[in-house]
């Protein structure tokens, strides 16, 4: 059966605002917190209550598509079963990216769905910041919208914004990024540097997009980590549909179903936002 993208669109905006409302039930609670198998970052290895919920509830609305349509699942709350290569396309789910800033009760969580072709070509990405009642999602070739309203990026600042999940300070390989970031102040012709550091990597994704000229890099590295697929497929879907950049670290492609495991350390992410619109 051939895809209705515009349909499954809007069933995944239906699960994200579902468990969107079970986040917020939850925001001012203490949560208990339990430690699951994760890369070496305290953010990888935090799982809570609230975060299973809301992966039950996104499955509620979007397995009778898997059923109608086909589809495999991968889920950060579920183990990989591998139906991402069987099957032409698969949803990919973070039911809540951010789970740290989540419990510690500060912004920079969301929930983030994504629709992904079996090679990696992302094609509907739906992501839900319960914090503002943001939502954000793009269709391939159909364009990206904020609140359901066709959205347009514009970039005032005069100096770049390093958007971080932690401070540059603090983060392995500084001087490394500071470089790099330098060599884009003078090629853009900005002033500076400014962090914004906090948020889990869905909404640093938003932040890069809505604090232009912006970018968010992972450096390749040996050990897991530099986050997961759901961490970058619906982000990387509304880049693209905004016609910005969003690769490895290198440049060459972001790889959206990688085999060997789901973590982007072998490859490192870049997001870059310098659009003069």
């Amino acid at each position: 059966m051939k895809l209705d993208l515009i349909h499954l669109k809007d069933i995944a905006i239906q699960a994200a605002l579902a468990a969107g409302k079970i986040i917020q039930q939850h925001m001012d609670k203490d949560i208990s917190v339990e430690k699951k198998e994760g890369a070496n970052s305290q953010a990888s290895q935090v799982v809570t209550e609230v975060d299973r919920a809301c992966e039950k509830i996104i499955l509620a609305y979007l397995m009778p598509s898997c059923e109608e349509y086909d589809l495999a699942l991968l889920s950060e709350e579920t183990e990989d079963d591998g139906g991402r290569f069987e099957k032409d396309y698969f949803w990919c789910i973070d039911p809540i990216d951010g789970t740290l800033p989540f419990i510690e009760k500060r912004p920079g969580f969301s929930v983030s769905i994504a629709l992904i072709k079996k090679d990696g070509t992302p094609l509907i990405g739906v992501v839900y910041d319960p914090s503002t009642n943001n939502l954000y999602y793009a269709v391939k070739d159909h364009g990206a919208f904020k609140n359901k309203k066709s959205w347009e990026i514009k970039n005032t600042n005069i100096y770049l914004s390093y958007v971080t999940d932690r401070k540059l300070a603090d983060t392995p390989n500084k001087e490394e990024i500071e470089k790099l970031l330098i060599t884009q102040v003078e090629k853009q012709g900005l002033e500076g540097i400014k962090e914004i550091d906090g948020g889990g990597s869905v909404i640093n994704g938003i932040r890069v997009l809505e604090n232009g000229p912006a970018c968010m890099l992972k450096l390749p590295k040996e050990e897991k980590g530099g986050g997961s697929i759901w961490d970058f497929a619906a982000i990387a879907c509304i880049f693209q549909e905004l016609n910005l950049p969003v690769t490895a670290f290198d440049g060459e492609r972001l790889e959206l179903n990688q085999e060997g495991g789901c973590y982007m350390n072998k490859g490192g992410v870049y997001f870059e936002n310098f659009s003069s619109k």
